[in-house]
């Protein structure tokens, strides 16, 4: 007697296979969807305001992301691997202090890109582990870097990995502030900071042009209208 064929997918297995897809389909709508806004308004975008974005209820939100922490450690997650990267190419570039000052660019320019991540580069997320495990591994690579830069003579002895932390906070409050208005401003601030970092008579990079007054005006009327609602 020949063997039976082996029997087919039931309806209750296609159904649930089709449910995983719907399940993955809406986790890709509201991902796509926070990175947006968070990109364009910062993190104080409402879970409600990404569900409307994404085209899903409330409800399918929550189911896929439980907190906000989820959901940002979701978005932010290639982010924080380019933060890590950023650190690990400062450490192989075989003039330190070159490669200090390109990893304060490099992760400024990051924050100027995405208003979202310049929010995350100045806030801990205690319950997104692998996010907060990849800003320990690159914050472990900025200690190593201002050994180095230091070693080298042209960091100055007083700056800590705290003047980091300063310098990514008044960044990010410049970026919101100037907007799309004069949206280079950050580069001039962060020309300014390199030099205090920096040692009497080390080489800097030019120091980048300050906005125009037509541009800055603009970035000021702009902080004074009402947010929308």
């Amino acid at each position: 007697m020949s063997n039976p064929l082996p029997p087919g997918p039931t309806t209750d297995d296609q159904q649930g296979s089709e449910l995983r897809v719907d399940a993955e389909r809406n986790r890709a709508r509201i991902v796509a969807a926070a990175r947006r806004l968070f990109a364009r308004e910062g993190l104080g975008v409402s879970m409600a305001s990404v569900a409307r974005e994404a085209g899903v209820g409330k409800a399918t939100l929550s189911r896929r992301f439980a907190t906000r922490e989820e959901l940002i450690s979701a978005v932010f997650a290639d982010r924080m691997d380019a933060y890590v990267t950023a650190v690990t190419t400062a450490l192989e570039n075989p003039d330190p202090w070159h490669g200090f000052v390109g990893y304060v660019q490099a992760v400024c320019a990051m924050q100027a890109a995405d208003r979202g991540f310049a929010d995350v580069l100045t806030m801990t997320f205690p319950a997104a582990k692998p996010l907060e495990a990849r800003r320990t591994q690159a914050y472990n690579g900025f200690l190593e870097l201002i050994t180095h830069a230091k070693a080298s003579g042209h960091l100055s002895p007083d700056f800590t990995d705290e003047d980091m932390v300063v310098l990514l906070m008044a960044n990010a409050g410049v970026i919101a502030a100037t907007g799309e208005a004069a949206p280079d401003t950050w580069q001039r601030l962060v020309g300014y900071m390199l030099r205090a970092f920096a040692t009497p008579g080390t080489e800097l990079p030019a120091l980048p042009p300050p906005p125009q007054p037509r541009a800055l005006y603009r970035a000021m009327v702009r902080l004074t209208r009402p947010a929308p609602r």
